[in-house]
C-alpha cells in the first residue's frame, strides 16, 4: 500500500492555527487499517489530542476516518468505496476537519482514495438484437451499446472485442467527452438465404490488474431489404433548462428523415445512455421525437446533461446524435450554517480578538447565488471575520463589562447574493463571567451622624451602606473602620464598625462638654481578589442634654470669707448694689439662665434681672433699714427638666466703713497673729495703691482722647455721631451678663489674713435684647474675658469696686 503526505501550515489572524495535511490510500481497505500518523505530521503531542479534546468533524453525513487520540493516527472506520463515494470523479478525495479546544485550533485534512480494479466492464443487457436488412451495403454502420466500468483510469473500460468477423468488423470513435463510441460495420453482405440469423459476441475488456471483461451477446436477423438509414437533421443539439423545471417540461425536439418509403420509412427515437441516470430524469417520445422532464433537475447535482438518441426504422437501421442540455442555477438552497466550536461563558477582561465560536458556512449554489455574506447582529462587542473556504470565526471587538452585559445573545445571519436573496440564521448565547473590576461606592460622599449625649455604649448610631456593581463574591461588601485618633485617642474607642451591615455602634457614653463632634473614616472592601476598596468620612455630631446645673461665677461662695456688697443709704431708686454671675455649661436652650430672688431680708428694697442677674434697688434706701441685708438668688436654666444653683449675697447699707463693719463682726477671733502679718498686709497695700494709681491714669487718658475726638468733632462740619464704648449697654437692660466681673475679695475670719483673689471667668453668656424689648434675642459664647479691652470703663468701674472692698476688708483686720 503507498501513501503520500503534503503538509502545509498557515497562521491566522485568529492566533489558531490551520493546518492542511493530505493522505493518499486506495479504496477496499479493511476496517482499522492506518490512514496515517496525524499527530507526528502535525507536529502535535498525543496529550494535546486529549487535552484538546481533538474531535472530527465533516459536512456529510458519513464518516469513513475516525481519529485515534491514544496513538494520534487516523484510521479506517468504514469501508471505502470509491465508485460509490465519487462514482467517476477523479480524482476522489474526503475532506474532513480536525479541531482542538482551549485554545482553539483547526485543521483541514484530505484524503485521496485511489482506484482499485475491482468492477469488470458490463453491459446494461447481456444481449443485443439487430434486424438488418439483406441488402445492406457494405460499410453499414450499427451502434452497439457501450459497456460500463465504474473503476477509473487504467483500471476503466480499454477495449472492445468483436468476434466472429466474417460479416462485421468493430470501430471505435473517441468522442470530446472521452467517452467512446461503438459501432459494428457490415464488410461482407448478408445473405439471408445462406444464414438466416448471425450470432457475435462483443467483448469489453480493462486495463486493470488482474484483467477483467464483460461480454454481450449480439443477435442479428436478416431482413429483407431496406436500403436507407435514418439521418438526424445535426449530430449535436443544444438546449437550456432552468433548475427544479416541473415534470413534462418540453427540453428540445430532435429531427430525423428516412428516404425509404411505407413502414421502412418509420422512425422510432430512443435514449441510449446507460451510464448515468439520464433515462430517470429525461425521456423521448418513440414517435415525434421530443425530449420532455420527468424526474428532478438539481443544478447542485449535474450543471449539465448529455443525452444519447437513436432513430431507427423498423428495417433495423439507425443513426445516433447527442443532445446537451445546460441547467440554469436558480438560488433555491439558503446558506447552512454549521458551528463547529463555541464558548459558552468567556471572562470580561478578555482581550479583544478573542475567539468565541468557530463556524462552518455552505452554500451550494453557483456564481452570486452562492455568495454569502454573515452580519452579527448590531450594538455587540463581537465581530465576525473569514479566514476563507467559508469558515468564519466571532471575535471579541472591544472590551467586555459584565456589569453592563452580563449575557449576549449573539445573532449570526447569513444572506447569499442571489435575488431573491436567502439567508439563514443561528443565535449563540455566551455569559460574561465576573472579574473584580469595581470598588465598593458609598450611597453619599459624606455622612453626619447624630447622637445625644450621655447615650449607652453599645447604642446603634447610624448605618453606611456601600453598594458594588461586581457579582457574587466580587460584590460582597466588608465595612472596616480606618485608623485614626480624637484629641490623641485612637476612634475605636468611641465607635465601632459592623463588619458586615455598616451599622455604627458607640463605644462609650458620650459628653458634649468634652467633646462636641468629630469625624472618622469608613473603608467598605470587597471580597475580590485582590480586594478594591473605597471610603468615605463620616462626621458624628454630639447633641446636647442638659445634664448640667447653672455654675456661679459671682459672688463666689467660700465657707471662711465673708464679702458684702456696701449700699449707701443715699442710694435712689434703681441703685445697682451687684451681679450676679453665672455660667451654665451646657449650649442652646440648655444654657439660657434666669435670677429670681428666693429670700431675702426686706423684699420690698432688692429686685433681680431676670435675665442679666443685676440687683437693684426698688425703693428709696431710709435710716430705718437695717445695715445687714441677706439675699438668696436662685439661677435656673431653661432645659427639661431645668437644673438650677442657688448663690447668697450679704448686702451692708451704711455710708462708711466703721458703720458696716460693727455689723459684721459680731463674732470673736482670737487675737493669733502671724509673725508674716504685717509684711503682708503691707504688701498688699502697695500693689493695691500701685493698681488704683495705674487706674486712674487709664481713665485720665482715656478721657482726654475722647475729649480731644470731640473738639476735632465740633470743630469740622461732619455731622456729630454719639459714640458708645465696646459692650456698652443700658444698664436697665434686660439682657444676661452685661457687664463681667472678674475680681473677688473676700476676707478669712478665722485666719485674721486677709485673702485677695482675683478670679477670672472663663467664658462668657451673653443675652443682648433690643432696647425696645422687641428685638430677638441672641446667645454670643466668647472665650475672652471683656477686661480684656483696656478702653472700657466698666473695668474701671469694676477696679474701683475691688479697691473698696479691699479696703474694707483691710479695715476689719485691723
Amino acid at each position: 500500500m503507498r501513501r503520500q503526505v503534503l503538509l502545509f501550515i498557515s497562521v491566522l489572524s485568529l492566533s489558531s492555527v490551520l493546518g492542511q495535511v493530505s493522505y493518499s490510500i486506495p479504496e477496499e481497505m479493511a476496517k482499522g487499517s492506518l490512514v496515517g500518523n496525524i499527530a507526528q505530521d502535525l507536529g502535535l503531542d498525543s496529550k494535546r489530542l486529549k487535552s484538546g479534546k481533538a474531535r472530527i468533524y465533516s459536512r456529510d453525513s458519513a464518516e469513513y476516518i475516525e481519529l485515534n487520540k491514544e496513538r494520534g493516527v487516523l484510521l479506517i472506520k468504514e469501508r471505502i468505496d470509491r465508485e460509490a463515494l465519487c462514482g467517476r470523479t477523479t480524482p476522489c478525495a474526503l475532506h474532513f476537519q480536525i479541531i482542538l479546544e482551549n485554545p482553539m485550533e483547526f485543521y483541514s485534512i484530505t484524503v485521496e482514495v485511489t482506484d482499485v480494479n475491482d468492477n469488470a466492464p458490463t453491459f446494461e443487457k447481456g444481449e443485443m438484437k439487430f434486424k438488418i436488412s439483406e441488402s445492406a451495403v457494405t460499410g453499414a454502420t450499427f451502434v452497439l451499446k457501450r459497456a460500463v466500468d465504474n473503476d477509473v483510469g487504467m483500471n476503466d473500460l480499454q477495449s472492445y472485442v468483436l468476434k466472429p468477423t466474417d460479416n462485421f468488423a468493430l470501430k471505435l470513435h473517441n468522442n470530446a467527452d472521452g467517452n467512446t463510441k461503438v459501432e459494428m460495420i457490415l464488410q461482407k453482405p448478408l445473405d439471408r438465404e445462406k444464414q438466416e440469423q448471425v450470432s457475435l459476441v462483443l467483448t469489453a475488456v480493462d486495463g486493470g490488474e488482474p484483467q477483467m471483461s464483460g461480454t454481450m451477446q449480439i443477435i442479428i436477423t436478416v431482413l429483407d431489404v431496406n436500403d436507407n438509414a435514418p439521418v438526424f437533421t445535426q449530430p449535436t443539439y443544444k438546449a437550456t433548462i432552468t433548475e427544479n423545471s416541473p415534470k413534462g417540461t418540453s427540453v428540445a425536439t430532435v429531427r430525423a428523415s428516412d428516404a425509404d418509403h411505407g413502414i421502412n420509412r418509420k422512425i422510432t427515437y430512443s435514449i441510449t445512455n446507460t451510464l448515468d441516470n439520464i433515462r430517470q430524469v429525461f425521456e423521448v417520445n418513440a414517435e415525434s421525437g421530443e425530449v420532455r422532464v420527468v424526474g428532478n433537475i438539481d443544478f447542485e447535482k449535474a450543471k449539465f446533461f448529455q443525452i444519447d438518441l437513436l432513430a431507427s426504422d423498423d428495417g433495423g437501421l439507425t443513426d445516433s446524435c447527442k443532445l446537451i442540455v445546460d441547467v440554469e442555477d436558480v438560488n433555491d438552497n439558503k446558506p447552512d450554517i454549521i458551528i463547529m466550536s463555541k464558548s459558552n461563558v468567556i471572562s470580561e477582561d478578555a482581550k479583544p480578538n478573542t475567539v468565541v465560536a468557530v463556524m462552518n458556512v455552505h452554500d451550494p449554489d453557483s456564481d452570486n447565488n452562492g455568495l454569502v455574506n454573515c452580519l452579527l447582529s448590531e450594538n455587540i462587542p463581537f465581530i465576525i471575520k473569514t479566514t476563507g473556504n467559508g469558515f468564519y470565526s466571532i471575535v471579541t471587538d472591544s472590551d467586555l463589562d459584565r456589569e453592563r452585559d452580563s449575557e449576549y445573545n449573539i445573532s449570526v445571519t447569513c444572506s447569499d447574493e442571489g435575488v431573491p436573496s436567502l439567508s439563514s440564521s443561528v443565535t449563540l448565547t455566551l455569559q460574561i463571567s465576573d472579574v473584580n473590576d469595581n470598588a465598593p461606592v458609598f450611597e453619599r460622599s459624606s455622612y453626619e451622624a447624630y447622637i445625644v449625649e450621655n447615650n449607652t455604649p453599645g447604642l446603634s448610631v447610624f448605618t453606611v451602606k456601600a453598594r458594588d456593581a461586581d457579582w457574587n463574591q466580587n460584590a460582597r461588601v466588608s465595612y472596616i473602620l480606618e485608623d485614626s485618633s480624637v484629641n490623641g485617642v485612637p476612634v475605636s474607642s468611641y465607635v465601632s464598625v459592623s463588619a458586615d451591615s455598616g451599622v455604627i455602634h458607640a463605644v462609650r457614653s458620650f459628653d458634649y462638654e468634652q467633646i462636641k463632634d468629630f469625624h472618622f473614616r469608613v473603608k467598605a472592601q470587597d471580597g475580590g481578589s485582590p480586594p478594591l476598596s473605597s471610603n468615605v468620612t463620616v462626621k458624628l455630631t454630639i447633641q446636647d442634654q442638659n445634664d448640667n446645673a447653672p455654675q456661679v461665677l459671682y459672688p463666689v461662695q467660700t465657707g471662711g470669707s465673708l464679702v458684702a456688697e456696701m449700699v449707701p443709704r443715699s442710694a435712689d431708686v434703681g441703685y445697682l448694689v451687684t451681679k450676679v454671675v453665672a455660667v451654665d455649661v451646657d449650649s442652646g436652650q440648655n444654657a439660657w439662665l434666669s435670677y429670681k430672688l428666693q429670700k431675702a431680708t426686706d423684699r420690698a428694697l432688692f429686685e433681680v434681672g431676670l435675665q442679666n442677674g443685676e440687683i437693684r434697688t426698688i425703693r428709696q434706701v431710709t435710716d430705718k433699714d437695717a445695715v445687714k441685708q441677706r439675699l438668696t438668688v436662685v439661677v435656673e436654666d431653661n432645659g427639661q427638666p431645668s437644673r438650677s444653683a442657688t448663690v447668697n449675697v450679704n448686702v451692708a447699707v451704711g455710708d462708711s466703713f466703721p458703720e458696716v463693719l460693727s455689723e459684721f463682726t459680731d463674732f470673736t477671733h482670737d487675737k493669733v497673729y502671724n509673725d508674716n502679718l504685717t509684711f503682708y498686709l503691707v504688701l498688699a497695700l502697695a500693689v493695691v495703691s500701685f493698681l488704683f494709681i495705674t487706674c486712674l491714669v487709664v481713665i485720665i487718658s482715656v478721657k482726654i482722647y475722647r475729649w480731644r475726638q470731640s473738639r476735632i468733632l465740633y470743630h469740622s462740619n461732619l455731622p456729630v455721631i454719639p459714640y458708645y464704648p465696646p459692650r456698652y449697654s443700658d444698664t436697665l437692660g434686660t439682657g444676661t451678663l452685661q457687664h463681667v466681673y472678674n475680681y473677688e475679695v473676700c476676707r478669712t475670719t478665722d485666719s485674721r489674713k486677709s485673702d485677695c483673689k482675683f478670679g477670672t471667668v472663663g467664658s462668657q453668656n451673653v443675652l443682648i435684647m433690643d432696647p425696645s424689648s422687641t428685638g430677638t434675642m441672641q446667645r454670643i459664647q466668647s472665650e475672652k474675658s471683656i477686661l480684656d479691652e483696656p478702653d472700657s470703663p466698666i473695668e474701671v468701674s469694676v477696679q474701683e469696686i475691688m479697691l473698696q472692698h479691699l479696703m474694707l476688708n483691710l479695715y476689719a483686720s485691723c
